[in-house]
């Protein structure tokens, strides 16, 4: 298969240029799971956009500090992108920000977490059986982030729950999967980010984050877990 990488990170600080980018991430995580497969990263965020999407196997749109909330004009092109996809039933999965802006697309709210950051190792329960699922109905997934999709949009289904977070992931049919977390970050990577986020989070969150991260992530049921779903039903 060849899959798009949509990224749509725009952390452009030294601490992002030394490790890797988003593309190179899911790349990893999926590449693991399916050796054979190809992917093409995009960066969005900087409005390069793939001439023709729909040429893809499938499409990731990835996290990003940035809020669906700004409608920046590349997350309006974006927005239009996934909505054109997911009318001709092309696979698409977002995580974190893109989860938050497929969400938006289809007309949910996006609105700030009640509970504060959800940052480290956080647990998410399965709601709805998907049939390319093979993981645990309790599952574990790196995360950070500060808004969270209020509802879930018509026409889709929520199959993920976490503390204080009601809709932690979607599904359309087989052709629309998300998930509010980041299944492409590394054990290293999440480290590393809740010292660098330690300032902006506060003792008391980075505290916690720490502690969580004394167990892994479900990274290997995850990233098979994705890559079922690419290829479910073709």
């Amino acid at each position: 298969m060849h899959i798009a990488i949509l990224i749509t990170n725009t952390d452009f600080s030294d601490f992002a240029a030394a490790r890797p980018d988003d593309g190179e991430k899911f790349a990893t995580l999926l590449g693991t799971a399916r050796p054979d497969w190809r992917f093409s990263p995009s960066w969005v965020c900087k409005d390069d956009f793939p001439e023709d999407v729909s040429a893809f196997d499938g499409l990731v749109i990835t996290g990003s500090p940035a809020s669906v909330t700004e409608d920046a004009p590349w997350m309006l092109r974006l927005k239009k992108l996934v909505l054109a996809a997911i009318d001709r039933r092309q696979k698409v999965y977002g995580a974190c920000f893109g989860h938050q802006l497929i969400a938006r697309a289809l007309g949910a709210r996006i609105v700030r977490n009640p509970g504060g950051w959800g940052h480290g190792l956080l647990p998410l329960h399965r709601v709805t059986p998907m049939p390319w699922a093979i993981g645990p109905e309790q599952m574990r997934f790196y995360g950070s982030h500060i808004e969270q999709v209020a509802e879930a949009p018509k026409g889709t289904d929520i199959v993920y729950e976490g503390d204080g977070l009601p809709v932690a992931g979607l599904m359309m049919c087989d052709h629309l999967f998300t998930v509010q977390h980041h299944p492409e970050m590394s054990h290293g990577f999440i480290c590393d980010l809740v010292e660098e986020y330690a300032d902006v989070v506060g003792p008391e969150v980075t505290a916690r984050a720490r502690e969580s991260l004394q167990e892994p992530a479900d990274r290997s049921f995850i990233g098979e877990e994705i890559a079922r779903f690419f290829e479910w039903g073709r």
